[in-house]
């Protein structure tokens, strides 16, 4: 039977909101967290092919249809299997994506925070779009697609990948330099806040249960199948 993804505690979700908010705060005051993460930057960067390849899984046309895939199939699906509100799940995934512009675009403007070394002389770095694209692209197809999936290696298997998509492309961004290390880290937390508005809702990609199916599931024949 379909597991629904928990929903996260508002505890939890307070950690990435206090956190962002100190890197933020830090960024504009030119802080000590700064000079930690310009060092560090500079111990990680060697642009090479492989940085910039990862870095590629942050850009739009990447991610964003593999999101818009999930969501045409998840909607195809609900609907197809009489889900009540079968819209509901694939809006949410849509708008959190919509947000990752809408959220980033001011914030770079508002901090004016210049580009490493290996970059071009430029401002509006912070927080990292490749990041938060990645983010909330992958982590919301994610989220809708884990109800629908029954077996628990492959629902094991889709999260590793989304991890692995994630994390492969913030290691390219700052492997090759197109972001210090606390844009990437500020993103992730941008990103956890806009998949806990999705998290709520993703339960709802699921079929509903009803008697004749948890008959079927645990091997006990529904009375219109007849013996098995």
């Amino acid at each position: 039977m379909p597991v629904s993804p928990p929903r996260a505690p508002s505890a939890l979700l307070a950690l990435p909101v206090l956190l962002f908010a100190l890197i933020t705060w830090q960024v504009l005051a030119d802080g000590p967290l700064i000079g930690v993460d310009e060092r560090l930057s500079r111990a990680l960067v060697h642009p090479d092919r492989l940085s910039e390849l990862l870095s590629d899984l942050g850009n739009v046309p990447v991610a964003v249809p593999v999101l818009a895939l999930a969501l045409a199939y998840v909607a195809w699906h609900g609907r197809a299997h009489g889900v009540d509100h079968w819209w509901l799940p694939p809006l949410a995934g849509a708008v959190a994506m919509a947000l990752v512009p809408a959220l980033v675009a001011p914030l770079k403007a508002w901090t004016d925070r210049p580009g490493t070394p290996a970059v071009p002389p430029a401002v509006g770095y912070y927080p990292s779009g490749h990041t938060a694209t990645a983010v909330v692209a992958y982590g919301a197809a994610t989220l809708l697609l884990l109800p629908l999936l029954r077996s628990p290696a492959t629902r094991r298997v889709l999260v590793a990948l989304c991890a692995v998509l994630v994390l492969g492309a913030s290691y390219g961004l700052v492997r090759r330099g197109y972001h210090w290390p606390l844009d990437v880290v500020a993103s992730w937390c941008l990103g956890a806040v806009l998949l806990a508005g999705v998290a709520p809702v993703a339960g709802r990609t699921a079929p509903p249960v009803t008697r004749s199916t948890r008959r079927s599931s645990s091997g006990t024949p529904s009375s219109s199948s007849g013996p098995s």
